[in-house]
């Protein structure tokens, strides 16, 4: 028999910010939620990204849907993970390292400047660097 599952944390409260920069950062939010939603089926456009990006605005604007991204079945653990120390799944670091590797593919195969193609690359590269020393999760 299993233990039961951990409970997950609270949700973070943030300082109310005044009226216009909470609607610009609740404009902002759901652009890049619908952002990171789009990202999960179009290859090359990160989710991740936009999901932290999406929940960051959401805590300074919206607790409502703050709270609806905290805990959410898939976006949830992205945003939990990163509050806890800026951790980072291996799913999705394979995930990207897939995906700029696949982009990194098709830039050096187009017809584009040589340069540009190279620095999308190297930058691609740096990265994975860094993404890949982020700590992960605990199981």
């Amino acid at each position: 028999m299993s233990p039961p599952p951990e409970p997950l944390p609270p949700v973070p409260e943030q300082a109310p910010l005044p009226a216009l920069a909470r609607w610009l950062l609740l404009v902002f939010a759901a652009l890049c939620l619908a952002m990171g939603v789009i990202g999960i089926v179009v290859p090359g456009l990160p989710s991740t990204v936009f999901i932290l990006m999406a929940g960051w605005a959401a805590a300074r604007s919206s607790p409502r849907l703050y709270r609806w991204l905290w805990f959410h079945p898939l976006f949830g653990s992205m945003l939990r993970n990163w509050a806890n120390g800026g951790r980072v799944s291996r799913h999705a670091k394979w995930s990207a390292t897939f995906l700029m590797a696949l982009c990194a593919l098709v830039l050096l195969v187009v017809h584009i400047p040589r340069w540009a193609s190279i620095s999308a690359v190297v930058s691609m590269a740096c990265v994975l660097v860094w993404l890949w020393l982020r700590p992960e999760p605990q199981r």
